[in-house]
């Protein structure tokens, strides 16, 4: 748990040194995560996995590492208790998102563009992994017994949704 969620930056503007104009003084620019609200922390991916996908705990992995290494989140009838986030992309250099790539994973927070299905139509529906395919959302159900793991801020388009992950880790 490296991140450290104490300090909040609540403006949409970040501020750089101007090196073209004059010594001491700062432009300013936006910034898309600049005031996101969200906490990432960094896995090992367990398989490969795509940026958007929910993700769990690997079990499959030895000891401690079950809570280190993630996968792409398996759909599960009454809803994955597994999912820890949502990929937010890679933290190796060369960007890979395969087995063995460390990949930075919202675990709290805002997402952009996470796998939501289409089937999910509106803004504020509570999410599962529950019956699509796997790193897949989809709206939670009375029948669900595993807990939610985010709500939709939008609704989705090509299966791609804004959403809020809860914090379970």
């Amino acid at each position: 748990m490296a991140t450290n969620t104490l300090l909040q930056k609540l403006d949409a503007n970040s501020l750089i040194s101007n090196i073209t104009g004059s010594p001491g003084s700062y432009t300013t620019v936006q910034i898309a995560d600049v005031s996101n609200r969200r906490q990432v922390e960094t896995f090992i991916a367990g398989a490969t996995v795509a940026v958007g996908d929910w993700l769990q705990f690997d079990t499959s992995a030895t000891g401690a590492a079950k809570v280190l290494t993630v996968i792409q989140a398996a759909a599960n009838g009454t809803g994955n208790p597994l999912v820890v986030g949502v990929c937010l992309g890679s933290a190796e250099s060369d960007g890979s998102l395969t087995v063995g790539s460390k990949i930075n994973v919202v675990v709290a927070g805002y997402v952009a563009s996470a796998n939501v299905a289409n089937a999910v139509a509106a803004a504020g529906v509570a999410l599962t992994v529950e019956a699509a395919g796997a790193g897949q959302a989809v709206a939670i159900t009375a029948a669900d017994t595993g807990p939610s793991c985010g709500v939709t801020l939008a609704a989705p388009a090509a299966n791609k949704a804004e959403v809020w992950v809860f914090k379970r880790f």
